[in-house]
């Protein structure tokens, strides 16, 4: 057997044991929530030894950032920018909510369990902040454009993962369904529609 292919199939095995590892928290992620996870868990739950799992992620935040990114990579929220290329104000509302409350119902243990945690948990916040920060800014900028405050602050509360999980979860509302009632929240019909 040659060295590089002894070094290649070494490689080979800690990136499979790297994304197991992934794998495995943000699988306790989703059900416990990343405050609770601790690294006996994810150890126990990945099939590793402790020294191996510190070997890849030295640190919670490390686990945390790869985390977050790979799941950010499989399904990243979506992308405000193609909105903008929608001139009326409604149907740009009902594209962004409905891209958005189709990224809540795929990932909506995941979401709940993080967004509860970034609320006590100063990590979690942190990195939280930096994967969900700039998209949930540019859904507000690109779907708020030209809003009072009232229908603003509306907006803010469509876009709310809590407010998705009340319509659909809670009043067991259709996605579709969902969305409409949110638009005509912020547009209501013979109301103030922009300034």
């Amino acid at each position: 057997m040659s060295r590089t292919y002894t070094l290649r199939r070494r490689a080979e095995q800690q990136a499979q044991t790297r994304l197991r590892i992934v794998d495995t928290a943000i699988g306790l992620h989703s059900t416990v929530g990343p405050a609770q996870t601790t690294f006996s868990m994810v150890a126990e739950h990945a099939g590793v030894q402790r020294h191996t799992l510190y070997a890849h992620f030295p640190d919670e935040r490390s686990l945390l950032l790869a985390c977050s990114g790979l799941h950010m990579e499989r399904d990243p929220l979506p992308d405000a920018d193609p909105w903008r290329a929608i001139e009326d104000r409604h149907e740009r509302l009902r594209v962004g909510l409905n891209a958005l409350y189709g990224w809540y119902e795929r990932n909506a243990e995941l979401a709940s369990c993080v967004l509860r945690d970034a609320e006590f948990h100063d990590l979690t916040r942190e990195i939280a902040g930096m994967r969900f920060g700039p998209y949930f800014s540019a859904h507000r900028q690109v779907l708020g454009e030209g809003l009072a405050a009232t229908p603003h602050a509306m907006l803010l509360v469509a876009l709310s993962y809590s407010t998705w999980r009340t319509l659909t979860q809670d009043a067991r509302l259709e996605r579709a369904a969902a969305v409409e009632a949110m638009v005509e929240a912020v547009y209501p019909a013979g109301g103030t529609r922009a300034r």
